[in-house]
């Protein structure tokens, strides 16, 4: 291939020098070729050989003097992988493919290099480079592939009803590269993702979603999701976010379209983080509008409570979509949460210890947080968002302040409930209970600091209250 790094091209030579041992053919396809075209990196090679992948593959491994073990091989697919340093090699031996209708896994035979081809899912997916010192850097393009990239087209090679029928996941993809190589999709291969779109129901969640995630990681992911919504994918994967779309009126009262609003706060926050987490806490951080919106007359519209709602909807879209249920779901789920309580702090007099309760409350989501409501301003009067976003300098600088002086981010309270048992020679209890709470609220409120000389007082005070004595003395607790 033309142009290639030294580092890259040794790879490739290697390789057409084992496929030249084994007599035969031997390129590389796919992904590799297109973004190298585009000068994106890319780690990941895949090789289409005449004959056996696995052997090719074997072969290539004693050209790197590489151990036996260094290939991994998966017999039931024909295919092998060897790692070359950070290089990702994946052989294959070209194929032909044909479909059932009821099933997406195909029959699959031996087939030429132009079958391999056929049944690829896009135009720029279908280049292929030969590694043959014969034939060396030969670029074949049957289905001008390298005019779509200039013209940043997404096109199938053949009939596109056909190409998402046969996998409806094509579909998917389809508008994940278009979202994450800026490209258009061309209208006819479009009118196919609209006629075949129910198709994606034999395809099972989890690998849908995993297209989602990378259509959510893209630099400017509201661009897939609105090819999602023009194609008519979207309401079948994700109904929860289609409720969002709309505008109800009301004694000529509007408010805000949340898809819209929704869609714009994720690429505000996708331009500050690349953490997909933080990305699902800006797409869900509203999914409860729709079913708190209210009218009061006089006052307007309003969602009181979507921001607790919403948050106790994560765990069931979370298992839906097949996103793990883990503690990346509790962080998106705390985020949610909590999203309004800056942008409340940001409108008013900011007290201390309204500033130590949201330290307390969002702990190591501190800064996912911050992002994800700075993400939040969103209005089309630009003085407006200026002066929110200046109001969220001064409540970030306190916040830092109040963090620096009570060491709240990761807030414990200093006193447990085992030196509560031991203090008054109790075992676990209601009372306990009570009285760390207490303390805690104390704490928060500024009443006294997080330390056990400041709390003993308390403690005392909150155990008479409930008829308990101490068995200890205040020296004796200092030192436990």
């Amino acid at each position: 291939m033309q142009g290639l790094a030294i580092i890259e091209e040794s790879i490739f030579k290697k390789i057409g020098q084992a496929a030249d041992r084994l007599q035969m053919d031997a390129y590389v396809v796919g992904g590799f070729v297109r973004d190298h075209i585009l000068g994106r990196p890319c780690k990941d090679i895949d090789v289409v050989c005449i004959g056996s992948g696995i052997e090719l593959a074997e072969q290539v491994a004693r050209e790197f003097d590489l151990p036996d073990h260094a290939v991994s091989i998966f017999k039931n697919f024909g295919t092998a992988m060897i790692k070359v340093d950070d290089w990702d090699v994946e052989f294959v031996g070209a194929r032909k493919e044909s479909y059932q209708r009821d099933s997406r896994k195909p029959l699959v035979m031996e087939g030429t290099l132009e079958d391999d081809q056929n049944r690829r899912d896009f135009t720029i997916n279908a280049l292929a480079v030969q590694l043959n010192e014969s034939h060396w850097g030969n670029l074949l393009d049957p289905f001008g592939g390298l005019a779509d990239i200039e013209a940043k087209i997404i096109r199938t090679p053949l009939a596109p009803g056909i190409t998402f029928s046969d996998d409806p996941l094509r579909m998917m993809r389809a508008i994940r590269f278009a979202s994450q190589l800026g490209f258009d999709i061309l209208p006819e291969t479009f009118e196919a993702l609209q006629t075949e779109k129910e198709r994606l129901s034999i395809i099972s969640m989890e690998r849908i979603t995993d297209e989602l995630n990378k259509i959510i990681l893209c630099q400017k992911p509201s661009y897939g999701f609105l090819l999602l919504d023009a194609c008519g994918i979207l309401p079948i994967i994700f109904p929860e976010f289609m409720k969002l779309k709309g505008v109800d009126t009301e004694d000529g009262k509007g408010h805000k379209d949340n898809f819209y609003h929704t869609l714009q706060v994720l690429d505000n926050i996708a331009a500050n983080t690349t953490d997909l987490w933080w990305r699902w806490a800006a797409i869900l951080h509203d999914i409860a509008k729709p079913q708190t919106k209210r009218f009061v007359p006089g006052k307007g519209w309003t969602f009181h409570g979507h921001e607790e709602m919403g948050a106790r909807q994560v765990p069931s879209i979370f298992k839906r979509l097949k996103l793990p249920l883990n503690e990346k779901m509790k962080m998106v789920q705390k985020l949610v949460r909590l999203h309004l309580r800056p942008i409340a702090l940001s409108k008013e007099e900011i007290t201390d210890s309204a500033l130590r309760r949201l330290l307390f409350e969002a702990g190591e989501e501190l800064e996912a947080l911050m992002t994800l409501c700075r993400a939040d301003i969103t209005s089309k009067n630009g003085d407006k968002v200026k002066r929110y976003l200046r109001n969220f300098d001064i409540v970030e600088v306190k916040l830092k302040e109040v963090e620096a002086s009570d060491s709240l981010r990761n807030f414990q309270p200093v006193i447990s409930g085992e030196m509560i048992m031991h203090v008054f020679d109790l075992g676990p209890g209601r009372e306990i209970g009570q009285i760390k709470v207490t303390i805690r609220e104390a704490i928060l409120e500024g009443q006294i600091r997080n330390d056990l000389a400041s709390a003993w007082d308390l403690l005392i005070l909150e155990g008479a209250k409930l008829g308990l004595k101490p068995v200890i003395t205040a020296e004796q607790f200092l030192n436990l």
